[in-house]
């Protein structure tokens, strides 16, 4: 592990030594805010038993409107250690979990690897990331991957920079999915992906020439079998005071272009949520 770190694409060369934190939030202590059986991913992630989530707090992206606000911005969570992130892995795939999901993990791939050491689950890892990764980051941990959940959230660099902050992740997140499409070839078994690759878009309110922009990308570079996730569950969250258009869920009319522009990608491979899905009941009530 590098003293100063430079694991993500902000470069911020920080000693995330006991007290210091990077620009994800959180120094190199692993952090968790959640672990359960997880009901709501795709069905052949989440299956009948659900899915073993690990939510990781901290966040290199950090997307004014994020779902899991507290988390991302480091506001709740239990400092764990590797051990304690095996014995994780460990319960999960003793209550039945269909595989172990890291959620948001990229910050702590070192302790993820060394956690893994300790004890392999039998069942795949699912890393679910927003994408905004290194390629050399990913190489670290692809070994120990089955399953790639990555978000691709924007085309346009003024809507990720309005957001986010980062003209600059259209460019990076699209390469290391190139990398994930790339290294895993879908593999399903009863109903359950045991690898492969299922790349996400949420629709955002006033977005949807951008949404198409990424079903035509994905239509394009789709390697190996991958599936498309199309969600329509924006619900207005996070720090959007300043974001009038952020406001209120989408539209018919938004959820319906896109939807449209998905019509050349093979519907077996395409999960489409239902435009009620916008609630906050989807949100996790935090437990640390």
């Amino acid at each position: 592990m590098n003293k100063y770190c430079n694991i993500c694409p902000n470069n911020c060369g920080v000693l995330r030594n006991n007290s210091g934190a990077g620009i994800c939030g959180v120094s190199n202590q692993i952090e968790i805010a959640k672990y359960y059986l997880h009901p709501y991913e795709e069905p052949i992630i989440s299956g009948t038993n659900g899915s073993g989530t690990i939510f990781f707090c901290g966040c290199s992206l950090k997307c004014v409107f994020c779902q899991n606000y507290e988390l991302s911005r480091a506001k709740t969570g239990k400092i764990i250690s590797a051990s304690e992130l095996a014995n994780i892995f460990k319960e999960l795939e003793q209550a039945g979990a269909h595989n172990i999901n890291l959620v948001t993990p990229a910050h702590y791939v070192y302790q993820i690897i060394e956690a893994l050491e300790i004890y392999k689950p039998k069942i795949p890892i699912v890393y679910n990331t927003h994408s905004y990764e290194k390629i050399e980051t990913l190489e670290l941990i692809d070994k120990y991957v089955d399953v790639y959940l990555p978000d691709l959230k924007f085309y346009s660099p003024l809507i990720s920079k309005r957001y986010t902050g980062k003209e600059d992740y259209f460019n990076v997140a699209s390469n290391a999915i190139l990398f994930m499409l790339n290294s895993k070839k879908a593999v399903l078994e009863n109903g359950l992906l045991k690898s492969g690759v299922v790349v996400r878009h949420l629709i955002l309110p006033m977005c949807q020439n951008d949404s198409v922009e990424i079903v035509n990308w994905f239509e394009k570079n789709n390697k190996n079998g991958a599936y498309f996730s199309l969600m329509s569950q924006y619900t207005p969250y996070g720090n959007i005071q300043n974001f009038k258009e952020l406001n209120r869920p989408i539209t018919k009319r938004e959820y319906e272009k896109v939807l449209n522009s998905l019509q050349n990608l093979n519907e077996d491979k395409v999960f489409i949520q239902d435009l009620n899905s916008s609630s906050t009941k989807f949100i996790p009530e935090w437990d640390f």
